[in-house]
């Protein structure tokens, strides 16, 4: 079968330098594995902090793709919920499943917790022809729900479910800011919100904007602007007289972390997980203290969270917003295209063919 593999690290984001596609032998299933053939995987950042060797050094020769659909060709002898034919896709979060966490319902935090795709191998991901998981890493997909779908919100949709529902609790009402609303975990906590009954403001490009009240959003601003949040103020005193946020749903970090603790109300709750504008960000505590407010870490999150978020995908409530679609031929443009974010909204499909 045929696999994107590269076996040496990019210097200066050269992805072409190391990008093959080779044959490598298909997988066959461990007792507790199922076996598929891939249809669709998408493109997360932790690809290009793969085939950079940074921050991590990951197995090498790799294989990367950590969310990946498609259809089950062959099962374990042990595995029971899971059938030759059935649609399924990844869950990407490997833990242990023995630890005090694990076992107390919080496998993100397991400490010998890997990310398939990015921290496993050698030649152990979801950019292959054909890949294997074991069955408590797959879920089914639902009928209505596409394979490309189901790729573009593994990941994503996990991430922002766990963030909104599992850490902050999100009730109706709430006032919600999404930070980098156009991103894959963006999106999909625009959606979360909506459908817990919550205002939504969120932040993007200018370009964007447009884009991110047609998900959902009831606001869009600008967050590049160096007032981005007077403009987020002055919205909240519209809806509720005053410097109004209840939740914000922060992935960004860096000179915007300190203007959205300006924007929360007393008592109310930040939750992050991540920072691409950088990860030193300078912090006035008294916004923290005075206010009383909770900041909350933020991984991942359980299968039975991405099952949840899945449920209501089935139902239409919740949908993948897919950017482009490129073939393993084309995974250098595709990932160039990630790289850059210029116009992306949602995520990037890679296909075998």
């Amino acid at each position: 079968m045929k696999a994107l593999v590269y076996e040496k690290y990019a210097e200066d984001n050269d992805f072409e330098s190391i990008l093959q596609i080779k044959d490598i032998p298909e997988p066959t299933p461990k007792p507790d594995e199922v076996v598929f053939r891939v249809k669709a995987a998408s493109l997360n950042y932790d690809d290009i902090w793969g085939m950079r060797g940074k921050p991590l050094a990951v197995p090498l020769p790799h294989i990367s793709g950590t969310d990946a659909a498609g259809e089950v060709i062959a099962i374990g002898e042990n595995v029971k919920n899971i059938k030759v034919g059935d649609r399924i896709v990844s869950h990407g979060n490997m833990s242990c499943r023995v630890c005090a966490p694990c076992t107390d319902g919080k496998e993100y935090n397991c400490r010998k917790r890997k990310i398939w795709g990015f921290e496993t191998g050698p030649l152990w991901g979801g950019y292959c022809e054909v890949t294997h998981l074991p069955e408590i890493n797959v879920l089914k997909i639902p009928d209505n729900v596409s394979y490309e779908e189901a790729a573009a919100a593994s990941m994503t949709l996990l991430t922002s479910w766990h963030m909104l529902v599992g850490r902050a609790k999100i009730r109706p009402g709430q006032t919600v800011l999404v930070m980098g609303g156009s991103s894959g975990v963006g999106i999909f906590g625009i959606q979360i919100a909506k459908l817990y009954g919550c205002t939504v403001i969120a932040t993007a490009s200018p370009d964007k904007l447009e884009r991110l009240k047609e998900i959902g959003a009831d606001y869009a601003v600008d967050h590049r602007k160096d007032d981005w949040h007077k403009e987020v103020r002055a919205i909240t005193k519209k809806i509720v007289g005053g410097p109004g946020i209840d939740v914000i749903f922060e992935h960004i970090g860096g000179s915007h972390f300190n203007k959205e603790l300006t924007l929360l109300k007393y008592g109310a709750i930040m939750v992050t997980t991540g920072a691409t504008t950088g990860y030193d960000a300078p912090t006035d505590l008294r916004q923290i203290f005075f206010k009383g407010i909770d900041i909350l870490g933020s991984t991942q999150g359980t299968r039975a969270e991405l099952e949840q978020g899945f449920y209501w995908m089935g139902k239409g409530k919740i949908k993948a917003i897919i950017d482009s679609v490129y073939t393993f031929e084309n995974a250098v443009d595709a990932h160039n295209k990630m790289l850059n974010g210029k116009g992306l909204v949602g995520k990037i499909i890679l296909k075998p063919d």
